[in-house]
């Protein structure tokens, strides 16, 4: 009810302050005129052309990080350009000490995080509402995402453009060249879109922005963002895209853990083929058949030492894109729709997908999502999904989502949901309030059990505050959705404290003088009586931060409660029997920059555990080899002595990345997991011939570690005996006018 009223008091308090902005939402923002070249424009990254001769600049840019307001400490410049298809934009870096910029990475969709980067964001509708970002990094890496509301940024995204990085002795310059075709945007005679830029020096921890540099502000914040005008009329191009694909498949004799083969190999080969068909110049329509994900990068394991499911996120590109419109929840605790409930099985296995399709985009102030795709396999279904949201003040909006899955063996599942987001800005702080509920109808469950959530957030500098509510009635199952528990009550939140010293070499220090909390009671009881929790959780910071390095530290002490009503498995041979369990325990992280060539990370965490006693290390390395390899590794160890017997669960990966150039690229991920017994291999092999069209070589295979078996890896006959193994050939060609 507090939140409520919460809720109630600063509504009209930001209704006040949109009233205030009068008329054009955009009326003083700064501008950047975009000149329409009249010769052709050559992408080499050099700016010495007569095109680029006639194009307007900026160039005042101003810190965020790390003082907030101050000129940038290296000079800037911007210009931009357009011909009858693309937008062309040349960023200018200049760098007085050329020799350590930072370049590690050159695969397209690498996190350039660990380099010196510039980001374009584009807000191609001019509403503030959301955006598409492109970046890249001194040796041409390829990045891009698209933003929907304020802070869902999905950088799985990819969009048809084209970047040139050039260096010299006084900085590099990257010149993007960005279709129309690739943003979406109203019809008009006088187009402007929203703009912003953003330059990030890696060795000085340094972020440099054109607009928006507050520190409750940056690149994603878009109520400050600058424009692009004098445009003219453009016409998004409503030609179809089609991508057909070829895949060759083979795969070895399956084996369970002891070397007995229980499946045969398999060679073979399927077509199938991908259309974007331009609906209206604001909305797209999908369509798949045949579809196959061959090439998706393999799930990273986890040894899961709780009682409830965990959650992995998506991977599969038809599910990436726009995927943002369709979240309704909370990710990885409840959520209307998961798209890995389509074409997944609860393994992680593939169902096979003969066909879906989606239209996404806006009409007005409406946002459309439309999702419907019929899977086979044993248990032939359709899945649908649809969610709207219609505008509301300058940032939030209202919404409604439904879903249905109906299964040819008879029977249908549905869910549905409404729900409110009002992101305000008052007296210069973030505050939003949100609100959210659901239902669900299965065949067999009486009534439609409900699901809700309030909260407000408060991502601020000083003060980085949040509070939630939940309430999860017994039955309540989305069938398309994830829910980690049902029959709940629920309460998050936390109070971090956050200065800035500017002493020792740091940046900002991180405390929770107020401990973070997460206390789960049962739907019959109450949050304010200790004895209804099902579990609690508690974290003081003592101590934690940022070092102006980009080093991060932090310095933990925890409270833990579970309560089991029955015995569960929490390891190999390892059981947990029902009781109330309180525990206190420890934690140390630091963890190093991106930046560095070669960086570190450890985490300790230690303590009681379950009536006995735990200890988690986990270890992280990562080697950067100036632009072509690089290779890290991860090691997670956790070992337990408790009443019921003692274990120590480990989890070792690897992986290797050579690229060749930001087109082709090589990914090798080897992983161990000693709860499972087995040892996973996926090598990957991209080569982008041009921008549209992929080429992968992939291949998966598993082994038995189990000590029982014969053929237990890494002895070299193992080979022989794969529990699983495919190698895989997928081709995929851009066809359009």
């Amino acid at each position: 009810m507090r939140a409520f009223v919460v809720l109630a008091l600063l509504v009209p308090l930001r209704m006040a302050a949109q009233q205030g902005n009068g008329g054009d939402a955009f009326e003083g923002a700064a501008r950047l005129r975009v000149v329409a070249s009249t010769v052709p424009i050559s992408l080499d990254g050099r700016l010495d052309g007569l095109a680029w001769a006639s194009a307007d600049s900026i160039s005042d840019f101003r810190q965020r990080e790390p003082s907030v307001g101050a000129p940038a400490s290296e000079r800037t410049v911007v210009k931009v350009l357009r011909d009858a298809t693309a937008l062309y934009v040349a960023v200018r870096s200049y760098d007085a000490d050329m020799r350590h910029v930072r370049a590690s990475e050159l695969r397209r969709d690498a996190d350039l995080s660990s380099d010196d980067n510039v980001q374009l964001l584009i807000d191609s509708f001019h509403d503030r509402r959301g955006a598409f970002v492109f970046g890249t990094n001194p040796n041409g890496a390829m990045w891009d995402a698209q933003l929907v509301g304020i802070d869902n940024l999905n950088q799985d995204w990819n969009g048809l453009w084209d970047v040139v990085v050039t260096r010299d002795s006084a900085g590099w310059t990257a010149e993007f060249r960005i279709p129309f075709r690739t943003l979406r945007f109203h019809r008009g005679d006088d187009l402007r879109f929203g703009f912003n830029v953003r330059r990030f020096i890696r060795r000085k921890n340094e972020q440099d922005l054109w607009r928006s540099w507050g520190r409750a502000e940056g690149l994603y914040q878009l109520l400050n963002e600058g424009e692009l005008t004098e445009l003219g009329g453009l016409n998004r191009v409503r030609d179809v895209e089609a991508y057909p694909y070829l895949l060759t498949r083979a795969t070895a004799a399956e084996h369970d853990s002891v070397g007995a083969k229980i499946g045969d190999g398999f060679f073979g080969g399927r077509a199938g083929l991908d259309l974007k068909v331009p609906v209206t110049p604001t909305v797209t329509a999908d369509l798949t058949a045949s579809t196959d994900f061959a090439q998706v990068e393999a799930d990273q394991q986890v040894i899961n030492l709780s009682r409830f499911p965990f959650f992995f996120p998506e991977k599969r590109e038809f599910f990436l894109e726009s995927s943002g419109l369709f979240d309704f929840g909370t990710p990885s605790r409840v959520q209307v729709f998961y798209s890995r409930r389509v074409g997944l099985d609860t393994a992680g296995a593939a169902v096979p997908i003969i066909a879906g399709g989606r239209v996404t985009g806006r009409v007005g102030p409406w946002r459309l999502g439309l999702l419907d795709a019929q899977t086979g396999g044993a248990d032939r279904a359709n899945n649908a999904v649809l969610r709207v949201q219609h505008d509301l003040f300058a940032r939030s909006y209202v919404g409604a989502i439904g879903s249905l899955r109906t299964v040819s063996s008879g029977g249908a599942q549905a869910a549905a949901g409404f729900d409110v987001d009002l992101p305000l800005v008052v007296q210069g702080q973030n505050v939003e309030p949100k609100f959210w509920i659901a239902g669900s109808r299965t065949p067999g469950v009486s009534g439609a059990p409900l699901a809700w959530r309030v909260s407000t957030d408060n991502p601020n500098d000083l003060f980085d505050n949040f509070v939630s509510l939940y309430r999860i009635d017994p039955g309540f199952t989305p069938p398309l959705g994830f829910v980690r528990r049902t029959g709940i009550w629920e309460t998050t939140g936390h109070t971090n404290f956050t200065p800035r010293p500017y002493a020792l070499g740091i940046r900002q220090l991180d405390f929770k003088f107020i401990p973070e909390w997460d206390i789960i009671a049962n739907s019959t009881g109450s949050l304010g009586h200790a004895r209804d929790w099902q579990t609690a959780f508690f974290e003081w910071r003592f101590f934690g931060g940022e070092r102006e390095n980009g080093d991060r530290f932090e310095v933990n002490f925890q409270r833990q409660l579970d309560a089991p009503t029955d015995t569960f498995d929490i390891f190999r041979g390892v059981k947990i029997p029902p009781g109330r369990y309180w525990w206190s325990r420890y934690e140390l992280q630091y963890f190093m920059a991106p930046g560095r060539p070669l960086g570190f990370g450890v985490f300790l965490n230690w303590g009681a555990f379950y009536g006995g006693r735990s200890a988690d290390v986990e270890l992280q390395g990562t080697w950067r080899g100036g632009g072509h390899v690089i290779v890290s590794a991860d090691l997670s160890r956790t070992a337990a002595r408790l009443a019921g017997g003692g274990f120590t669960a480990l989890l070792a990966a690897g992986r290797i990345e050579y690229d060749f150039n930001p087109r082709t690229s090589f990914l090798g991920f080897v992983q161990y997991n000693n709860d499972a017994q087995r040892a996973d291999f996926n090598l990957r092999f991209h080569w982008i011939p041009q921008i549209g069209d992929d080429v992968f070589l992939v291949w998966n295979s598993g082994y038995t570690t189990n000590r029982a078996a014969t053929f237990r890896f890494p002895a070299v006959r193992s080979l022989a005996r794969p529990l699983n193994g495919a190698f895989v050939v997928k081709i995929v060609h851009r066809i359009a006018p």
